[in-house]
């Protein structure tokens, strides 16, 4: 058994300028984001939710990005509309969210 639940990294990666990169595109606000809401909902800690910064997923053109384990779902967005129906979906309800999936 996973010590998570869910385990979450998002990319946060910064290239050089005028590389494409998650975090030129809102990688560490939606991260920054995600561990918000989980620590709100109190659903953080061990048996529970992991939100981690990832450095390169090696993903860049399809950014921002995060990928959800143990299920290995990797997920585009773009807001924080996009991260909280990947939260209240798949990380609170065990649904893949079909249309942010990669």
């Amino acid at each position: 058994m996973s010590y998570f639940q869910h385990h979450v990294f998002v990319c946060t990666n910064q290239r050089e300028a005028g590389e494409q990169c998650c975090n030129s595109v809102g990688g560490s606000e939606m991260f920054a984001y995600a561990k918000d809401r989980i620590g709100a909902l109190k659903k953080n800690g061990a048996g529970a939710i992991r939100i981690n910064k990832a450095g390169c997923l090696g993903r860049c053109d399809q950014g921002p990005v995060m990928v959800v384990y143990p299920e290995e779902t990797w997920y585009s967005f773009i807001d924080k509309e996009d991260v909280e129906e990947i939260i209240q979906e798949h990380l609170l309800n065990g649904r893949v969210v079909e249309r942010l999936k990669l």
